[in-house]
């Protein structure tokens, strides 16, 4: 009877091991899950040119201008998209500008108006730059897709 009870132990202590190292194998592979992101931009008035679009993850990174990713697309019938990939849940800012004339950069009229469009996720328009507050968003469980609208 001893011996009987000591097999069932030893059964139960053997299940419970590989049950818990079953879960902590299924926790880190969620923690280690990657994600995507894509952003679209449909109403473009003009194919000339690309779309420049910045990822950000902070917001001093946001306002020092030091993306963790970016990307420039062509535009094609008014439209263009990204796919921004292999990211870690945390909260996120894109922005992007049409560069219409291909100089590499945005441009402003002599009294900081800008002469080219530009937009950020969320779609708040402010007088001034877009704020990280206002376009950011947490990416957590699942991709996500965004419209930016200029």
């Amino acid at each position: 009877m001893l011996k009987l009870i000591t097999i069932i132990i030893m059964y139960l202590i053997g299940f419970v091991s590989i049950a818990q190292t079953t879960l902590a194998s299924e926790i880190n592979s969620d923690k280690a899950k990657k994600y995507q992101i894509e952003v679209t931009i449909n109403n473009i008035i003009s194919n000339k040119g690309k779309v420049y679009f910045a990822l950000y993850d902070t917001e001093v990174g946001f306002n020092q201008k030091q993306p963790v990713s970016s990307k420039a697309s062509e535009i094609e019938d008014g439209s263009t998209k990204v796919n921004f990939e292999n990211l870690e849940p945390k909260t996120y800012a894109v922005v992007c500008y049409h560069d219409s004339n291909e100089n590499g950069k945005m441009d402003f009229q002599d009294n900081g108006m800008p002469l080219e469009d530009y937009g950020a996720t969320n779609n708040v328009f402010n007088y001034g730059p877009p704020q990280f507050n206002d376009a950011k968003f947490e990416l957590i469980d699942k991709d996500l897709t965004f419209e930016i609208k200029f």
